[in-house]
């Protein structure tokens, strides 16, 4: 169990909420004791989730014993946590969500032939297959030719975090509005990821450089933000094509650990009509 990193969860979970969205019986009145952190007190969270004030406070100290499937249930409904947090909060307190397995080395994990088959007849479609750590593992040849030949690119540099670092503001950038949902995003996959790969060196090194340029990941990634943004706006700059606002969206491979990344644009719109002439 990863006492400290469950307790800062805990706490900035518990910050985020506020007494007016809980039931009356649940919060203290407001005259009662004047708040001085936001959210929830710890005695209010405790009485949500129906265990002793003094354990709930131990957990966030990271003092407390192992909670119990029990307690994480408890804990999940009284902080009001999404599904990917329920999973989060599990694999923090050391226990796997139920069906999820066991965590397979990043390293490890093979492309699917009828992926590979499925990159291939999305036609002027682009698409790629990245693992947990965002590891471009497979692509098609319309995403080679919208963003880059991956083919030449050192393995190491096969990754969509590093190529933002790389291309970002130059190739490609967020549209007015979408300012940081990039780096949001990959910070929720990230963190999902370091929780089932606890001490993997590759995938921390890669956090820790994208935390050291990007402020925004930084932030989402110290807020334990693990809900992911699963379509983004991006603005591609092609040499070829111009200018395309597209959409990108992520979608998991049901029995793996992959995701597949698309690009698309909105029908009858100069961007899609710029994606067809990539096939």
């Amino acid at each position: 169990m990863s006492r400290g990193e469950l307790a800062d969860f805990l706490r900035r979970r518990r910050e985020d909420l506020r007494p007016e969205q809980m039931p009356a019986t649940a919060v203290h009145p407001p005259g009662r004791r004047a708040r001085r952190t936001p959210g929830l007190r710890r005695e209010e969270v405790a009485t949500l989730a129906g265990v002793s004030t003094n354990y709930y406070e131990r957990l966030e100290q990271a003092r407390a014993p192992h909670p119990s499937p029990r307690v994480l249930a408890a804990l999940g409904t009284a902080l009001r946590l999404t599904a990917e947090e329920r999973d989060h909060l599990a694999r923090l307190a050391g226990q796997t969500p139920p069906g999820t397995g066991t965590a397979t080395d990043i390293d490890e994990t093979p492309v699917p032939a009828d992926a590979r088959q499925l990159l291939d007849r999305l036609g002027p479609m682009p698409g790629y297959l990245v693992n947990e750590r965002q590891d471009i593992l497979a692509w098609n040849a319309a995403a080679a030719a919208l963003l880059t030949d991956f083919g030449r690119l050192p393995a190491e540099e096969r990754n969509t975090v590093r190529l933002s670092l790389r291309l970002g503001g130059t190739r490609c950038s967020a549209p007015a509005g979408a300012e940081g949902e990039f780096a949001r995003q990959s910070a929720a996959q990230l963190r999902a990821a370091s929780a089932r790969h606890p001490g993997e060196r590759v995938l921390g090194e890669l956090v820790n450089e994208f935390a050291a340029h990007s402020p925004d990941f930084a932030a989402s990634w110290r807020d334990h933000e693990v809900r992911p943004v699963p379509t983004l706006r991006k603005l591609l700059h092609h040499p070829e094509l111009g200018d395309l606002d597209l959409d990108c969206q992520t979608l998991l491979l049901p029995g793996t650990d992959l995701r597949l990344v698309l690009y698309t644009a909105e029908p009858g719109t100069p961007s899609a009509a710029a994606l067809a002439r990539l096939g």
